[in-house]
């Protein structure tokens, strides 16, 4: 039996249980289980893999993704210029485990975003500069797309929410919402920004998949924006992790 799972705390709602559970069976995949392991400290991690030694693969969520690394062998280089791991794989090399840390996030932004993007796509707003964020701005470099950060507590990379003036938005045409503005319970809540301004030729991307159609791509949808929210990124980047476990 392989198994396979997620750490982090809490994990009340694991949107991978039910994904990886739902492949196993349709796929008629045999002999794989996928597991919640809520822990709430990352210390605990090597006893986990020692009472676990059947594990191949762990997804790892919130608050682990960073402080997880100094536990690999090794991490992707995607990963190490991200900051954060999502996704290790486990491999046995004679009696001895292998840990290596990815990023799968990145993977599942940048095939979802890419379709989308148009020529004047050249700068981006990415609201919030926390843990989502990582991800964002590493694939914004890689597509040549350069950005400004809008944070509620600007620093010298970022401006604020008050700073975001129509004058701007005619400049940053691809506007990214990684905060948790939107998202169920609280779905009323959006980034404070003057959406009149918005048009047809904005994109507007929000990780946020809980509803699916947030407060934040309605507005933009109003005033003739595309949008796109984050149901697709997270589905491929779960297909991502399944694809470095068994590669």
């Amino acid at each position: 039996m392989r198994k396979f799972g997620l750490i982090g705390f809490p994990l009340s709602h694991s949107f991978s249980k039910k994904f990886f559970t739902h492949k196993f069976e349709t796929e008629q995949i045999a002999d794989c289980e996928y597991d919640l392991f809520p822990i709430e400290d990352i210390e605990l991690l090597p006893a986990l893999l020692a009472d676990h030694t059947e594990l191949r693969g762990l997804n790892v969520t919130i608050p682990h993704k960073l402080n997880v690394i100094r536990f690999l062998d090794e991490v992707d280089d995607a990963a190490l210029q991200i900051g954060a791991v999502n996704c290790i794989s486990i491999l046995n090399n004679d009696g001895k485990r292998w840990l290596k840390g990815y990023n799968t996030d990145a993977f599942g932004f940048r095939t979802s975003l890419e379709p989308l993007l148009k020529d004047h796509h050249k700068k981006a707003l990415v609201f919030g500069d926390g843990g989502a964020a990582k991800a964002v701005k590493y694939v914004l470099k890689t597509l040549n797309i350069s950005f400004l950060v809008v944070s509620r507590k600007p620093g010298a990379d970022s401006v604020s929410y008050a700073e975001v003036t129509p004058e701007l938005l005619q400049e940053y045409t691809l506007l990214i919402n990684t905060t948790p503005l939107g998202m169920s319970p609280n779905i009323d809540s959006c980034p404070e920004i003057p959406y009149a301004s918005l048009s047809e030729i904005h994109l507007a991307y929000d990780l946020v998949y809980n509803p699916e159609d947030t407060v934040f791509l309605q507005k933009a949808r109003e005033h003739g924006a595309e949008i796109k929210n984050g149901l697709e990124m997270l589905y491929l980047q779960a297909e991502h992790s399944w694809y470095i476990w068994n590669k």
